[in-house]
């Protein structure tokens, strides 16, 4: 499971290097790295992308299916964890997603986000609106 959030840099070559302990949770040397509804980059194990690959590809509704395969899929960069921990970010991807310098690498259970520093803080350097985290929290069953 991806959790926490770290903040890390990105090199000159546009380099990441994951978290030893999101490196732990990879099920192999690749990684798929691609974008999303949010000014983010989000990267994935091999098998939980090719796992959601099936269910676009399965979906009923082709006009949003369409819609994830032109963005999601479409988007996505198979890469490879190099030996020291580290991921090539496209420099498309890195574009999209305003990233340079320093990032906030965040876990999503089964994925994690890279967000600009910038972007986060907007995002998330305040305090949620209790009612929405309230809403969210109350469909868990604790």
């Amino acid at each position: 499971m991806f959790a926490g959030s770290h903040q890390l840099s990105i090199d000159d070559k546009g380099r990441l290097a994951i978290p030893a302990r999101f490196r732990a949770q990879l099920d192999g040397a690749n990684v798929f790295i691609t974008r999303a509804h949010k000014p983010c980059l989000e990267i994935y194990p091999a098998s939980e992308f090719h796992r959601l690959a099936e269910q676009i590809e399965g979906l009923e509704d082709r006009v949003k299916a369409d819609v994830l395969k032109e963005v999601f899929i479409g988007h996505a960069v198979e890469t490879e964890v190099d030996k020291q921990g580290r991921v090539l970010l496209p420099q498309l991807l890195r574009k999209y997603a305003a990233l340079d310098g320093t990032v906030m690498v965040v876990g999503q259970i089964k994925r994690f986000d890279v967000w600009s520093e910038s972007s986060w803080q907007k995002k998330f350097g305040g305090a949620p609106a209790a009612e929405n985290l309230a809403d969210a929290f109350a469909l868990l069953k604790r």
